[in-house]
């Protein structure tokens, strides 16, 4: 593998990348490598890269009467039966 030296890196841009790759629990040469790989379109692609903060786009979205539908089951099958627990 070569080496190459950057020269003239300015203090705060330095400070960026260390905390950066600290961030992403990389020595600094290696963050780096990966923004150069990143930015000549060589990085690694993942396949799976959404993020969902809920499961509306793996199942849909419910309009609201299909939401009390499905609530109204949800809450008779709650229901304690008596008989039972007699």
């Amino acid at each position: 593998m070569k080496s190459i030296t950057i020269r003239g890196i300015e203090p705060p841009v330095a400070d960026m990348l260390k905390n950066k790759a600290k961030l992403e629990g990389k020595s600094v040469n290696q963050f780096i490598k990966d923004i150069i790989k990143d930015k000549l379109g060589l990085g690694n692609k993942k396949k799976h890269t959404a993020t969902y903060h809920d499961l509306d786009q793996l199942f849909g979205k419910w309009d609201e009467a299909e939401f009390q539908r499905i609530q109204e089951k949800i809450d008779s099958e709650r229901k304690i039966d008596e008989e039972l627990w007699a």
